[in-house]
């Protein structure tokens, strides 16, 4: 990690926030060209009700339209959360060479926590991969947020079972 990678993570963290005030799950991307950011986004799939709609795949599509080709050759990928199989196959496609990210993700994660799809040779591109940036603090946004969902949703319930008696 190089303090680049953590000045860049924490703005991936600052669109994290974003996501989270829209109540979306709170992940947030910025890719880095020649040390200048040309691309930042947050998740939107529940604003948009679309499924591909990750902060990795509208981070690439801005990024793509800044440069006006869709290869990235020379981009770093910074992102708070493990990238899913989907964004992990369009950051091999859009041909990154760098992915720094903050936390794992046990559940869908494909840097590393499930497979490892960027440093997969049998394609015709692979990524470096950097991991573990600030990834407590990415964690913690996560926990926090999931936290809250259940905690309201108990709540609901509780008022719910309340108002029917």
């Amino acid at each position: 990690m190089t303090l680049d990678d953590e000045h860049f993570m924490r703005l991936a963290l600052e669109e994290a926030k974003k996501a989270a005030t829209k109540n979306e799950v709170p992940i947030g991307a910025v890719i880095v060209l020649d040390n200048e950011v040309v691309a930042t986004a947050y998740n939107l799939r529940e604003t948009t009700q679309n499924a591909i709609t990750h902060a990795e795949i509208l981070a690439i599509q801005e990024a793509c339209n800044h440069v006006g080709s869709w290869r990235l050759e020379n981009a770093v990928l910074y992102v708070t959360l493990e990238p899913c199989p989907m964004c992990s196959g369009a950051i091999i496609l859009s041909r990154i060479k760098r992915v720094v990210y903050g936390a794992h993700d046990p559940k869908a994660g494909c840097v590393g926590s499930l497979m490892n799809l960027l440093e997969d040779n049998r394609f015709n591109h692979q990524c470096e991969v950097t991991s573990g940036v600030l990834a407590q603090e990415c964690g913690e946004m996560l926990s926090s947020f999931f936290r809250e969902i259940r905690q309201k949703r108990k709540h609901e319930k509780l008022n719910g079972s309340l108002g029917n008696n």
